[in-house]
């Protein structure tokens, strides 16, 4: 297996700290397969039209956003925008104090293509619809850019598109920037321009500065910025993309809230969009979610909490440990088994020993050991981590490397590696989410 240095560099660094990395995931792809395939059928279905809500649930360090980022990166090669954010104490999808704004804009700065995976791809992305519809309107015409009668057919090209999101909720408004956009572009006006991004981006403050730049007395708030994500769904589909991928990470957050009002009002954004989802009132729009098993399941503050959630979301009667329904609305993610992390450690040998440049010294027994050791301990079976694991063996990998005169046996029957215990799912709250207990 031949990794790039660069590619291999941000592998280890990225697993050493205990974060997914960007790239290179294919790589140390092990297990997850049914996962995956059940998250792909979602991505299928968006393609065609359908919509597709999920919930991964795991344990700190099982791989939640390990598989979210996989996901990401076939959805991108599939011709899908992805829009992804972590949710925080100033992120939330509902909030009096711009926190649901606040996710919104952060969705859209990270909004990436295959070819602007690292995010802001929403000028790039306008800038390559406008471009595209010119050329598809001189292939049908055949007239060039600089004939009359050109500018005309493309308006009316472009006009097309916009008056299917009439329709929507805010499609009126959405549509009036587009087309503001697209004249700033035929007419090279680059500071007009940046003005619908601005607005695009939900960064005018109100209706009044909204007016005075751009003409329209409206702006994206808190209440309605998931509505702007629908029909950024439906014109990306009208862009000549498959549509769009929302994920959102560290659902954790809003189970932190110690307002249980707050909370609530939380979970009926999330209902809202699973509803939506569900009943087709969206289209060409997947949404995945991830947390741990108490934000999700806990009834006392948690999503299970919500009733009407909890009882959308529950597993049913007939689901067992060996009978798992990758079909459910929550994907639960098992442990990965002992022999899946020998692959995978196996993987790491070889990205490490080629970046550094080494003749691996550690055998096939040393890594069998390793794993043994690792899950030996107390409790491993239920509460050992892929996060943990590979944290120590790139431990291991780079004592080895820097002392190589070292007894590997002796180091690994050392307490150099007792296993690390996992993140305690019951946190204590965070003073920053303190607001008023009721």
């Amino acid at each position: 297996m031949k990794v790039p240095r660069r590619v291999a560099q941000v592998l280890i660094n990225s697993l050493k700290g205990g974060v997914v990395p960007r790239i290179g995931l294919p790589y140390i792809t092990v297990g997850r397969e049914a996962e995956i395939n059940a998250l792909l059928h979602d991505i299928g279905i968006v393609g065609e039209g359908g919509a597709s809500f999920r919930f991964i649930m795991g344990k700190y360090g099982s791989g939640k956003s390990f598989l979210l980022q996989a996901i990401r990166n076939y959805a991108m090669d599939k011709n899908f925008v992805v829009v992804d954010c972590d949710l925080s104490t100033e992120r939330r999808l509902q909030g009096t104090r711009g926190q649901g704004l606040a996710t919104y804009k952060e969705l859209i700065r990270n909004m990436s293509t295959k070819t602007r995976p690292e995010g802001g791809a929403l000028t790039l992305i306008l800038d390559r619809w406008l471009s595209n519809v010119q050329a598809q309107v001189m292939k049908e015409s055949g007239l060039s850019y600089k004939d009359p009668g050109f500018s005309n057919l493309v308006e009316r090209k472009i006009f097309e598109v916009i008056d299917e999101l009439h329709e929507m909720v805010h499609g009126f408004d959405f549509a009036k920037l587009l087309g503001i956009y697209y004249s700033a572009y035929i007419n090279g006006q680059e500071a007009e321009k940046a003005k619908v991004i601005k607005w695009f981006r939900g960064e005018y403050t109100n209706k009044t500065e909204a007016r005075a730049e751009l003409g329209v007395n409206i702006v994206i708030t808190d209440d309605d910025w998931y509505e702007y994500i629908k029909l950024f769904a439906m014109f990306l589909k009208k862009a000549g993309y498959s549509g769009l991928l929302i994920l959102i990470d560290e659902l954790v957050n809003i189970y932190k809230i110690p307002n249980s009002i707050s909370r609530q009002y939380n979970y009926e954004k999330i209902l809202t969009m699973y509803n939506d989802t569900l009943q087709g009132k969206a289209r060409y729009m997947g949404i995945i979610m991830s947390g741990t098993p108490q934000c999700i399941e806990d009834r006392r503050r948690g999503l299970y909490s919500y009733e009407a959630l909890r009882s959308r979301l529950q597993e049913g009667r007939f689901g067992q440990e060996n009978l798992v329904d990758f079909l459910a609305p929550i994907i639960r993610l098992s442990p990965l088994t002992s022999e899946e992390m020998l692959v995978l450690i196996e993987k790491l040998l070889q990205i490490h020993s080629g970046l550094f440049g080494y003749k691996p010294t550690l055998t096939q027994e040393d890594l069998i050991n390793f794993i043994k050791i690792e899950f030996s301990r107390i409790g491993a079976d239920i509460n050992i981590t892929p996060r943990e694991v590979i944290r120590d063996f790139i431990e291991l990998l780079n004592i080895v490397y820097q002392n190589p005169d070292v007894d590997v046996t002796a180091l690994l029957n050392s307490d150099k590696f007792e296993y690390a215990k996992g993140e305690l799912d019951e946190e204590p709250l965070e003073k920053t989410f303190e607001e008023f207990e009721i």
